[in-house]
């Protein structure tokens, strides 16, 4: 046989044989590398692109949430700086001590409030917005709108406020002695308060309600009057003070009906408790309860009706119809008080809480009362009855048909949420 013939059946022979067992070993582990190598590659390709995504996702979010953060900002922004102080957050933030526990002077409806001093020496009183209150935003910018141009010496005073970064703050005046519940209703202190301070402390809201109502160039309702919102200054001289739920009247009209039912039960007027209803008259009746507890030391709350199976104002009403007025009267004030000017007060105070609206008094007839000695006050009606207290989730409170767009705030107190029924 020729060579070429042997070389060729040689070649076939060759490629027919099995692969030695070093060769197979060897490229068989490079496939399997490349394909572990290649599964790897895309696993960390697919969490690259998953984590981009999501970094997307975030950074869109964050965007939106900082334009909305910024057009409620600039909503906020002062129209004249001349009427709303502006103060940088620095200075605040010095004042406070970086909002320090051991400044923290109370916790409010949307927020705490800090006491501050600033580098000149001056005290202030610090309302900080609670990033959680999805209402503060609009009471802030209510509350900043309506102080900048109401000025009286039974309101407190804004120094100034600030809108920078996250924080929506509100500067006050400080006031030393704090809140008229702090004395009112705790027995170590209801006897500071003695028969002189608390006629002028009834006289003294009574003004201030009285300028909301009439005299200011805003027709206001503040909706929230209660002890704790009335602060004294060094002097125990009253300043209503929270004015974020009150809201203005800007054309003739006596009254508005409305879905969100805001302020503390206890204090608020039937009308606006049940149906929604609200005018300067809801004012009249929450100063009326004011006035009864002033006289009395008790807070008209859950743990009183719960004690006395009947309410303050009906107590009061009971008492006053049997002639028995001086067992209604804060014992620590004893038999040091004036009768003619106590009584009075007792007989305003009733005034104010009659069931119709319409026949209570306007702030205006109500100082007027107080300060004449001389002045025949008619007879007053029968108080709301409200018999059985019965505890209900805060959804489930009454709201009339015309509903705004917002659940209704809640204002801090220390009585439960009740639903007061009628007889």
């Amino acid at each position: 046989m020729a060579p070429a013939g042997r070389l060729g059946i040689h070649r076939r022979l060759l490629a027919m044989a099995p692969a030695p067992a070093s060769y197979v070993a060897a490229h068989g582990s490079g496939s399997g590398s490349s394909s572990e190598a290649m599964r790897i590659m895309v696993g960390v390709l697919v969490t690259v692109i998953i984590c981009t995504l999501l970094y997307c996702v975030y950074c869109w979010r964050w965007r939106k949430r900082n334009a909305i953060r910024r057009s409620l900002l600039d909503s906020l922004w002062p129209r004249s700086s001349s009427d709303l102080p502006l103060m940088d957050l620095a200075t605040i933030l010095a004042a406070t001590d970086n909002f320090s526990k051991a400044n923290k002077l109370g916790e409010g409806g949307f927020g705490p409030v800090y006491r501050g001093v600033l580098s000149g020496g001056s005290e202030i009183a610090v309302k900080r917005l609670s990033a959680r209150s999805r209402q503060g935003a609009a009471e802030f910018r209510n509350e900043v709108e309506l102080i900048a141009k109401l000025q009286h010496r039974n309101l407190v005073r804004l120094l100034g406020w600030c809108a920078e970064r996250d924080e929506k703050l509100l500067v006050y005046e400080y006031l030393p002695n704090r809140s008229l519940d702090a004395f009112l209703f705790d027995p170590s202190k209801s006897a500071q308060l003695g028969w002189s301070t608390r006629h002028d402390v009834i006289r003294g809201i009574a003004r201030g309600l009285l300028y909301l109502h009439e005299d200011s160039l805003l027709k206001v309702v503040h909706r929230d009057l209660k002890a704790s919102n009335v602060l004294l200054d060094r002097k125990m001289s009253p300043k209503i003070s929270d004015f974020g739920m009150a809201k203005i009247f800007e054309d003739d009209s006596d009254a508005i009906n409305t879905g969100r039912v805001v302020g503390t039960y206890g204090y608020m007027a039937p009308e606006f408790a049940l149906e929604g209803v609200f005018s300067v008259k809801s004012d009249v009746f929450s100063f009326g309860v004011l006035v009864l507890e002033i006289l009395s030391g008790q807070r008209n709350g859950a743990l009183y009706l719960e004690e006395h199976q009947q309410s303050l104002i009906q107590d009061a009403w009971k008492l006053w119809t049997e002639d028995r007025a001086a067992e209604f009267m804060d014992l620590s004030l004893g038999r040091s008080y004036s009768k003619d000017e106590a009584w009075r007060c007792y007989h305003v105070g009733l005034l104010c809480v009659q069931e119709d609206p319409e026949v209570r008094p306007t702030m205006s007839n109500v100082l007027l009362m107080l300060i004449s000695d001389h002045m025949k006050l008619p007879e007053p009606a029968m108080p709301p009855l409200f018999t059985r207290l019965r505890k209900i989730p805060l959804s489930a409170m009454p709201l009339t048909t015309k509903t705004e767009s917002t659940t209704s705030p809640q204002s801090i107190n220390d009585v439960s949420i009740t639903m007061i029924e009628p007889r």
